[in-house]
């Protein structure tokens, strides 16, 4: 059951190295925690590869479904780095290098310094606003409602960190979790009829081994604090009910 929330957020993952394993992603848990905290909760996110026709259909896709997109990986200065380029034909417009952005590259690497390969890291989508890169200069941008940072997650989360005071959020996602250790068929039946009474929040339930016993946290999520109490109250009277003991 998806929780009620006026806004919301994706999050688009780009690059071969975190599919291929090689790199394990940071950014996705970070985006969504602050997001959460800024009343703009991700309900849906993705990987895809560095393959301009596939991130165009994506962030298509994503843009036209949720009030923010935020994309990460894909804008340095090397061959595979096209997100650049598949931004802008996703949105039907030409790449031009931008004046501020080749500025900022200059100032930060020196005119001696300054070759066609850290140059591609002035070029945006036309008419894209820069999003300020605090770490290593190279700015990322946003065009509509697609924000696109860098993939190395202390630059995006630099980036995001930026940006976000921009961002028109809402009620920040609050939770509460109810743990215990009854295995999760033993009350299947009788959550079903819970997150029924409660459509203002979403309730997981997510098991867990541990000190070698078998437990379940479940977790009751959304942007109505006392929405959140009154399905918490429910499920922990669930848990008792059923001969165990909650842990909040």
């Amino acid at each position: 059951m998806a929780m009620e929330a006026a806004l919301t957020s994706a999050v688009l993952v780009i690059g071969n190295e975190v599919l291929s394993g090689r790199t394990q992603d940071a950014n996705l848990g970070f985006l969504a925690a602050r997001l959460a905290d800024l009343g703009i909760p991700v309900i849906e996110a993705c990987v895809v590869q560095d393959d301009q026709d596939r991130i165009v259909e994506a962030v298509n896709a994503l843009r036209a479904r949720v009030t923010y997109v935020f994309t990460t990986g894909g804008i340095g200065p090397t061959h595979d780095d096209i997100t650049a380029a598949a931004i802008a034909k996703a949105f039907g417009v030409p790449v031009v290098r931008d004046p501020e952005a080749e500025r900022r590259l200059r100032t930060h690497y020196g005119d001696g310094f300054v070759n066609a390969a850290r140059l591609k890291m002035a070029e945006v989508p036309e008419g894209a606003i820069l999003v300020d890169n605090p770490v290593s200069t190279a700015p990322g941008f946003r065009i509509g409602n697609v924000f696109v940072l860098a993939g190395v997650p202390a630059i995006a989360q630099a980036m995001f960190d930026a940006l976000a005071p921009g961002l028109t959020g809402g009620p920040p996602v609050v939770s509460r979790t109810v743990s215990c250790r009854i295995p999760e068929g033993d009350f299947a039946a009788d959550l079903t009829e819970v997150v029924a009474r409660h459509a203002r929040v979403s309730i997981g339930s997510y098991p867990y081994f541990r000190a070698g016993k078998i437990g379940v946290s479940l977790v009751v999520r959304g942007v109505d604090p006392d929405a959140v109490d009154r399905a918490a109250e429910e499920v922990e009277a669930m848990v008792r009910r059923l001969g165990g003991e909650p842990l909040v």
